[in-house]
């Protein structure tokens, strides 16, 4: 599923050039789940976001399902992010104007590759296995944090991702909304067969993952 070979990212800044990540090297076979661990400030956020097409790698090869990246056209690039991959960041993210359903149907809406009322079915089938199904009309300022993080998984989902990217999902949450957060990707994983990555500083997290991959200082620690 996930080929990076000699992956790297450096800056320049006012303090010179600073090299976030150092010639990577990964590789995760498809339908597994993968951890990401390291201190923050250590690479592993800027290596997932060149994985997932948000951030062009100074140097290397990124290849997902036998795709290179970065040798796409912006216009394939934006329908490889939006058809390809799903994205679960720290926090939810959801729009505060839209409902839960309207937050979840939008990727799809946007790719066009279904009509409405197909993917509005599919937003409400999603959030009512998030346990969301009586929250479909709420607006994310009326659900708990845990909901808004279930509901961003759903929108996740929503194009039937083969990866799925989940980048430090439970940090700001309460231990036992952590557990359910992460039994939903796990339950995602198992029983999809979605690819899943999950980008975090904690090891107790990490070792429930059949792949560990320690960074430090940009670099991969052996």
């Amino acid at each position: 599923m996930l080929a990076c070979r000699q992956v790297s990212k450096s800056y320049r800044t006012e303090r010179g050039l600073v090299t976030a990540v150092a010639g990577i090297d990964l590789d995760v076979p498809a339908g597994r789940f993968a951890a990401i661990i390291g201190r923050s400030g250590s690479g592993k956020s800027t290596l997932m976001a060149m994985i997932g097409g948000l951030s062009r790698p100074s140097g290397g090869t990124v290849e997902v399902g036998g795709t290179d990246v970065w040798r796409l056209s912006d216009n394939a690039l934006a329908a490889f992010r939006n058809e390809k991959v799903g994205y679960v960041f720290q926090f939810a993210s959801l729009l505060p104007t839209l409902r839960l359903i309207d937050n979840v149907a939008l990727p799809a809406m946007l790719g066009r590759r279904h009509g409405a009322s197909g993917t509005y079915a599919r937003a409400a089938a999603l959030l009512e296995r998030m346990g969301l199904g009586r929250y479909l009309d709420a607006y994310p300022a009326e659900i708990s944090a845990g909901e808004q993080r279930r509901a961003a998984i759903a929108r996740a989902l929503i194009n039937d991702p083969a990866l799925l990217l989940a980048d430090e999902p439970t940090s700001d949450l309460d231990e036992q909304t952590e557990i359910e957060i992460m039994d939903v990707l796990r339950t995602v994983n198992r029983e999809v067969g979605t690819t899943l990555i999950l980008v975090t500083h904690n090891l107790a997290l990490a070792e429930q993952a059949q792949q560990i991959v320690h960074i430090a200082n940009g670099a991969l620690v052996a």
